[in-house]
């Protein structure tokens, strides 16, 4: 019994500190997906993203990388003009920048976990319609500093399953010849979810 309990202990401690050897380089791509319906007032809000990435592990189980992709977030309702109901549509697009580290940890031989810190920086353009005609466009810019934990597992040889699951941290946007709007998140958001795939190799 002791000695089983003693090679239990020796497999447990080998796959826990398991390691992603420095040298490797990895290329993943995730998508986002965040909606909500507020039913007291019928807004409908509907944020997408999708961000490639490409990363480099500068030590065992570290890592350094970079992505860019796109992001869309609309917000769509009914408001009273004054003399009429209308249908309105806010739309915010954008171009990402997003630098990152990541730290691994291992759980199992397949079973990762994860903490990322990114600086996004976002440049876009906000867009309102009412009863569908374009009303107004704005450009605007965003940055941010943001920490997510996530979860990784090993599903072939050089493959995995990715997925990153709340954020807390700052973000700040500014539209043309407006202050900036700052947002300070102290508590995990579980709001936001994102998967990907990875591809690992040498």
């Amino acid at each position: 019994m002791k000695k089983l309990f003693l090679v239990g202990a020796v497999a447990l401690f080998a796959s826990v500190n398991a390691q992603i050897a420095q040298g490797t380089t990895f290329i993943s791509g995730s998508v986002g997906y965040q909606g909500q319906k507020n039913n007291n007032n019928d807004v409908t809000t509907d944020s997408f993203s999708v961000i490639p990435t490409v990363g480099y592990f500068v030590a065992p189980n570290v890592a350094i990388g970079v992505g860019v992709g796109y992001t869309s977030v609309s917000e769509k309702g009914k408001e009273f003009n004054g003399l009429s109901t209308v249908d309105y549509k806010d739309t915010n697009s954008a171009f990402v920048v997003e630098p990152l580290v990541r730290k691994y940890w291992n759980v199992s031989d397949n079973f990762l976990l994860f903490g990322q810190l990114s600086v996004p920086m976002a440049f876009g353009n906000q867009k309102s319609e009412i009863n569908g005609q374009e009303v107004g466009k704005d450009k605007f810019s965003a940055f941010g500093v943001v920490v997510k934990p996530g979860i990784d597992y090993i599903i072939a040889p050089n493959w995995t399953i990715e997925a990153t699951v709340g954020e807390f941290g700052y973000r700040s946007a500014k539209f043309k010849d407006s202050k900036s709007v700052d947002n300070y998140n102290f508590g995990l958001d579980l709001g936001s979810v994102t998967f990907g795939v990875k591809y690992l190799f040498k």
